[in-house]
């Protein structure tokens, strides 16, 4: 077999199911045959334009499934084996790697940074909504799932599960903080789940729908406030005497989101921003405390390589976390751009789409 059915991006509004080659494996790749992925947020961005990729190439960048073929040099691993590789893949060979920012892998560039570098699935190179994928740099990358953990169990693993984790950890969380989420989509829940893993004492739960709210509960929310029935900065203000929270995490991109978190943090705390943004953001002044306030504002994209994979598989397969009840709905991958459809518009509670290739 020599071709393979992929998703691509084709123009804004348009992603097809196509035939593209099977990837040939250099010395440092691996390919792997995708049993499981699914579609992000930043697919969507994609799908409509918002964010540039190039047409013709294969989008995705979450991947479950088993080592079809190594290269030479790759060592520790063998065909046939269950692995994830993170959405971010870095080289671990540049200056930023190095420097210990790799999901700002700028390769081989002379000053060896470039933002979001490390994201390359989907972004610079083919990714996952496809039968097969190349994982570049496969000796850093790859992680092994653990025996009896389910692709559903472990498909939050190399992005949404790092992501909002990554926003848990970026906000400084420390035993006994109060933490305030807003909005809870797959990131949003990832990131409560994490702030309960940090020790924060209370954590308030954001969002606009209840049910997604329910499942904030079921992963460490105490207080769950949907922002369609109350002012949502008034009542933490509230729940907090006025204090403020220690930390927020900000987990949609919007400028009511990034504004609503700045003006519930106490000073001297943390607003981690997880967010996408598609547009320019203001500062309000008297929730920035005309720059005086000893906030700290802090962006993060997920971290991704080998270890980062292996602590995530452990917290799942030890159930301190279990996240999926994120998996909402099945799709084959000939039904991709139905599965965008739903995905796209949030329709019938979607959460996260799993996306099963063979």
């Amino acid at each position: 077999m020599t071709m393979m059915k992929a998703a691509v991006f084709v123009a804004p509004g348009r992603i097809e199911l196509v035939d593209k080659p099977i990837p040939p494996v250099g010395p440092n790749d691996a390919l792997v045959r995708i049993t499981t992925t699914t579609i992000c947020g930043t697919d969507v961005h994609i799908l409509k334009g918002e964010y540039p990729v190039a047409p013709g190439l294969t989008i995705g960048h979450e991947p479950v499934g088993i080592i079809e073929k190594l290269g030479s040099n790759v060592q520790g691993y063998q065909e046939g084996q269950r692995v994830i590789a993170g959405a971010i893949c870095p080289s671990f060979t540049s200056y930023a790697c190095q420097d210990g920012y790799p999901s700002q892998d700028g390769g081989c560039a002379c000053h060896g940074y470039k933002p979001m570098g490390g994201w390359r699935f989907g972004n610079t190179i083919d990714g996952t909504q496809a039968e097969y994928v190349l994982v570049p740099d496969a000796q850093a990358n790859l992680a092994p799932v653990p025996d009896g953990l389910s692709d559903e169990q472990v498909l939050m693993c190399p992005d949404i599960m790092s992501t909002g984790f990554a926003g848990a950890e970026a906000a400084n969380i420390k035993i006994g903080d109060v933490v305030a989420v807003f909005a809870q989509g797959p990131i949003g829940l990832c990131a409560t789940a994490g702030a309960k893993l940090r020790g924060a004492s209370t954590i308030i739960a954001v969002d606009g729908v209840n049910e997604r709210l329910q499942i904030a509960r079921q992963l460490g929310a105490d207080v769950t406030l949907n922002f369609r029935e109350v002012d949502v900065v008034d009542e933490i203000l509230k729940l907090t005497g006025g204090r403020g929270v220690d930390a927020a995490i900000e987990a949609l991109g919007t400028q009511t989101t990034f504004e609503s978190a700045l003006r519930v943090l106490k000073p001297g705390g943390t607003l981690s921003s997880l967010g996408v943004y598609s547009s320019d953001l203001t500062i309000p002044l008297g929730a920035f405390h005309a720059g005086l306030g000893d906030n700290k504002i802090v962006t993060s994209l997920c971290p991704g390589g080998k270890e980062r994979m292996r602590r995530l598989l452990n917290v799942v397969a030890s159930g301190r976390v279990d996240l999926g009840a994120l998996v909402t709905h099945e799709y084959k991958l000939e039904q991709i751009v139905e599965a965008y459809d739903l995905f796209g518009h949030q329709r019938d509670g979607v959460l996260k789409v799993a996306i099963k290739p063979f």
